[in-house]
């Protein structure tokens, strides 16, 4: 790989990070949010939630706008919304205008978000692409990682502000590296062929000191095929609604644990620091249960390991909130539950990948995500406001464990026999 290459993987795993930064950055300072601006439970709630929403929003209306305007245009309009968005929580001084720019921040991750593998992919040779594609992967927990240790330090000292400062400082670093570095790639222009299509696609071969071409190659012919209503023949439509089912329920437990648990380790009676460590076992354990998850289904196939990690997430959930716990349990139980349940969510994303061939596997997948975030919007408020119903903790961590096997259980009994 050239230089320009490498510089393309590097962009998108950075911006991952990035986004991993400011998804979870309220989470770690929610505690202190709520205590300035005197917040209930609900309300904290609907903080979680609007960044989710704004997400939903943006990668359902802004991100498959990149097929038409090119990734380029998307990823910086996306930042210019991120950046924005967190850079104004400096002068942000009410409830309101948090929510709103939580909700302008959301946007823009949601538009950026489902671009950054397949951009690192168009940008890689053969040889590297799976490396490469795994390596931008990654940037998420390294951008949650950071951002817990970056908060437990920053947040006590300086106060909640000056960590959205840094990262939306970050992600007008980005903004301004997307302006100044990025292209669109050569399947874009291919497919595209725009204005001084020939020149820009001889201009990138050099940067990836490939032959250039004298002529453009034929332009592709769009396709009229609609394998939306694939999804719903005879073959895949009760697979298609137990996939659906099953990334609803485990978004809507999956989010709610990783935006609140921060927030109730500090009520429990850890320091700040101790509880932002907590957000960073549970981030550890997922990054741990991911790598885990695909060893396991090696041996035991998709089918049964999403079905035990989740009736095993099911089990520590429940005795993490019904037993007292000293805090090298919490953060043994937490780091478990970080492995099982992100460890196993994050199996589902194969088992689309398998029940729907190549010609609908982009719409399958790309519809179930799209009804699963609904459940990642719904889940954080539900928390905050049952908790101001005075639920305890033991309650809660039942109730939303209760997804989790109905998650399993949708995948487990599905037809296909692709995930086997």
């Amino acid at each position: 790989m050239s230089g320009f290459q490498i510089l393309m993987v590097a962009i998108c795993f950075v911006l991952n990070m990035n986004d991993g930064i400011d998804v979870l950055i309220v989470s770690f300072s929610s505690a202190d949010i709520a205590a300035e601006m005197a917040l209930s439970k609900v309300q904290l709630g609907y903080i979680f939630s609007a960044g989710l929403a704004g997400m939903t929003i943006g990668a359902l209306g802004i991100a498959p706008m990149a097929d038409r305007l090119g990734r380029r245009k998307i990823f910086i309009v996306s930042l210019f919304l991120i950046s924005t968005g967190m850079l104004l929580v400096w002068f942000c001084d009410s409830y309101s205008q948090l929510l709103l720019l939580r909700l302008v921040t959301g946007l823009g991750i949601g538009g950026i978000l489902p671009a950054m593998a397949a951009t690192a992919s168009e940008f890689s040779n053969a040889k590297n692409r799976d490396f490469n594609v795994g390596l931008v992967q990654a940037g998420w927990p390294v951008g949650a990682i950071f951002t817990g240790l970056f908060c437990a330090y920053t947040i006590p000292e300086f106060g909640w502000r000056y960590a959205f400062l840094f990262a939306g400082i970050l992600s007008f670093l980005m903004l301004i590296a997307v302006v100044v570095f990025m292209t669109d790639s050569l399947d874009y222009l291919v497919k595209k062929q725009p204005e001084g299509a020939l020149e820009k696609m001889n201009s990138l071969l050099n940067k990836m000191k490939l032959a250039t071409i004298n002529v453009l190659p034929e332009k592709p012919l769009e396709t009229t095929e609609k394998p939306f209503k694939s999804l719903f023949t005879k073959e895949f439509k009760v697979d298609t609604f137990k996939l659906w089912v099953a990334v609803f329920f485990g978004f809507l437990t999956l989010y709610t644990i990783m935006s609140w648990v921060p927030n109730i380790a500090k009520e429990a009676g850890l320091p700040f620091q101790m509880a932002t460590y907590v957000g960073i076992a549970l981030n550890i354990g997922a990054a741990f249960g991911t790598i885990s998850l695909g060893i396991v289904a090696k041996k035991l196939g998709l089918r049964k390991t999403v079905f035990t990690y989740m009736l095993s997430a099911f089990v520590i959930m429940i005795i993490y909130g019904n037993v007292t716990l000293s805090p090298y349990l919490i953060f043994a139980l937490i780091f478990l539950i970080g492995i099982f349940v992100q460890g196993g969510f994050n199996g589902i994303y194969p088992t689309l990948a398998r029940v729907y061939p190549t010609e609908i596997r982009s719409t399958g997948v790309g519809f179930a995500v799209g009804i699963g975030r609904f459940g990642a919007i719904l889940g954080p408020t539900l928390f905050g406001l049952l908790s101001d119903q005075n639920l305890s903790i033991g309650a809660l961590f039942t109730i939303f464990s209760i997804p989790l096997v109905i998650m399993g259980i949708s995948v487990f009994s599905l037809k296909s026999n692709r995930i086997d």
